[in-house]
């Protein structure tokens, strides 16, 4: 797996490029693909976040991930499988909100965007119980609690 990385949002509480290979080196999926998976991942302010959330979903608030999967022209062949864009404010926010560890919660958030770019959605009842249950075993394989019932 292949990550390109950049932290626009500055240090302070952004876990390493290294953290995040790890975390969506785990995804089961990406192991079994053939050949070099590629993902790129943007970490912005809340200025940004708000940008881009407003120009490509139509929504004028900043939110924590953000999905934009590459679909290669036909016959070229691409391991690259899109884009993700986290928002570190909205990541703090949300950690101190649910009382979980920042660094776990941007484990969750590069696991379910990924997740995203593989194909998975949460819009139906069934697809959300199958994405959950995915992600609860990915992040329990890297010794972390399930995110849909955090600790208090």
């Amino acid at each position: 797996m292949a990550l390109w990385f950049r932290n626009e949002a500055g240090r302070r509480g952004v876990p390493l490029r290294r953290s995040f290979e790890r975390w969506i080196g785990a995804i089961p999926e990406l192991a079994a693909r053939a050949g070099t998976t590629e993902v790129n991942l943007l970490i912005v302010d809340e200025a940004a976040g708000q940008s881009y959330n407003r120009e490509f979903r139509g929504r004028d608030y900043a939110t924590n991930v953000l999905s934009f999967p590459c679909a290669a022209a036909p016959g070229v062949p691409s391991g690259l499988l899109g884009d993700l864009v986290i928002c570190a404010p909205v990541v703090a926010r949300e950690a101190r909100a649910q009382a979980k560890r920042p660094r776990d919660h941007y484990a969750h958030l590069a696991i379910h965007g990924t997740l995203h770019l593989l194909g998975h959605d949460h819009a139906e009842r069934a697809e959300a119980e199958a994405m959950e249950a995915l992600e609860r075993s990915i992040l329990a394989s890297l010794g972390i609690a399930d995110p849909y019932h955090p600790r208090r």
